[in-house]
């Protein structure tokens, strides 16, 4: 058997803000933005160079869903994002305001910090060991 996960829903406020930040401070590629709808659209971003898993910015459609932005996950870190070279993505994403709210380690598995997307998802930006 195989078996994969091809992309989880990431709940935002807006599917255009959500965008611009994923494309322009993360540098993640906007793979497919498409209309179902007046209200709905299917909108996906990756990291450049992924292969396969994306991220769907699913809007909230109703006040609770809208009360989990930010929050999916209860303040634990939700989302892993390994990188090739750790300094410069810091480097890129602190010039940019993104707010680390733990400043790089040294682990035994890589060089680590946690930062805040634009809701307050907390994401481990990951260098691993090679």
């Amino acid at each position: 058997m195989k078996q994969s996960i091809a992309q989880f829903a990431l709940v935002v406020k807006d599917y255009d803000e959500a965008i611009d930040f994923y494309t322009r401070k993360l540098h993640f590629d906007l793979l497919e933005d498409t209309v179902l709808s007046e209200t709905k659209r299917w909108v996906r971003v990756a990291p450049p160079g992924s292969t396969g898993m994306g991220i769907l910015l699913a809007k909230a459609a109703n006040e609770e869903q809208l009360s989990r932005v930010g929050n999916q996950t209860g303040g634990r870190v939700f989302l892993f994002l390994h990188t090739d070279d750790f300094w410069r993505d810091y480097q890129d994403m602190s010039s940019k305001g993104i707010r680390f709210v733990r400043g790089p380690q040294e682990e035994p598995y890589g060089t680590v910090a946690v930062f805040e997307d634009l809701y307050g998802n907390l994401w481990d930006m990951i260098q691993p060991k090679k």
